[in-house]
């Protein structure tokens, strides 16, 4: 593929034979990214907290494409007991799985919300949740010839240093958009910490939406609803916004631990390409603290 030529959802290979499991894909850019795969010809399972949102994203997708292979999960990411079953019900399927999507988060919640088990809601859902998932998995995963684990971060990242990261409870001070941008920045570390753990066992790749048009903004801080609202003329609908999903999920170019969004204007819209973390997020020696935090936290490591 010449990089002259913009990646659109033409480009995805087949992905007949192959098992993808996205969280949060209810709805948004999760959902676009479960359609374009399933009519890739994948195995899709739509994983997400409410079963009835599942089940009609599930038919939707049967309505566009009826052979489509999709079937659903319950996941609340910010519930240890709902990740642990969730994980159970996909490894007693005794089946490789070939790609995780991370896809499932909250946005800036406009006040301090705490998770069953006494976390800060955006990390228990947006980090804690998906680190345990994504270690639960890992057995399935590296049973596939050419596993992959696709983290969805934001170009928001930037915001949330200095690193390593502190205060991952935002107990000290609690700032919607500042510990959203913290679990952004925490996505991209934790995603090249597993690349690095696990070499080229498997390929972990990040990628961001750019603006793109989700439901979000539903429950987040006025702040961001007033940012949103400044860049609403650049934002994309959310199929644009699932593009460097999808690619991540699929294209044989992506490199390991790289990042891939919007090409277009000021990175938040257009057809995805490659792009740049901020420096916070090459900092390995902050995803290596990260990681083994998140381990003593979870009590589960990566099994590699």
């Amino acid at each position: 593929m010449s990089m002259t030529k913009a990646w659109t959802v033409k480009d995805i290979p087949s992905q007949v034979g192959k098992r993808i499991i996205v969280t949060g894909a209810n709805s948004g850019i999760g959902w676009h990214a479960a359609l374009e795969l399933a009519r890739a010809g994948a195995e899709v399972t739509i994983a997400s907290r409410n079963e009835m949102k599942a089940a009609d994203a599930a038919r939707r997708i049967l309505a566009i494409v009826p052979n489509a292979n999709v079937d659903t999960g319950k996941l609340d990411l910010s519930n240890p007991k709902s990740v642990n079953a969730f994980a159970e019900s996909q490894l007693s399927l005794s089946r490789p799985i070939d790609v995780l999507i991370n896809n499932a988060g909250v946005m800036a919640l406009p006040d301090r919300r705490e998770s069953v088990d006494g976390h800060e809601m955006q990390f228990a859902t947006n980090v804690l949740g998906p680190y345990r998932l994504t270690a639960l998995l890992l057995p399935a995963l590296l049973q596939s010839a050419a596993p992959r684990v696709v983290t969805v971060a934001s170009g928001t990242h930037a915001m949330g240093g200095p690193v390593p990261v502190a205060d991952l409870d935002s107990k000290q001070s609690y700032k919607p958009i500042k510990a959203y941008a913290k679990t952004k920045l925490a996505n991209i570390l934790v995603a090249r910490e597993l690349q690095r753990r696990a070499g080229d066992r498997l390929l972990s790749v990040i990628c961001h939406p750019g603006a793109a048009k989700t439901n979000l903004f539903a429950d987040t801080s006025a702040l961001m609803l007033l940012a949103a609202f400044a860049v609403y003329p650049l934002v994309q609908n959310a199929a644009m916004g699932a593009e460097p999903t999808i690619m991540a999920a699929t294209s044989p170019d992506v490199k390991p631990g790289g990042y891939y969004g919007p090409g277009g204007f000021m990175r938040l819209r257009g057809h995805p390409t490659e792009d740049k973390t901020s420096s916070i997020a090459e900092n390995t020696e902050a995803g290596r603290i990260l990681v083994d935090e998140l381990e003593r936290i979870s009590a589960i490591g990566f099994p590699l």
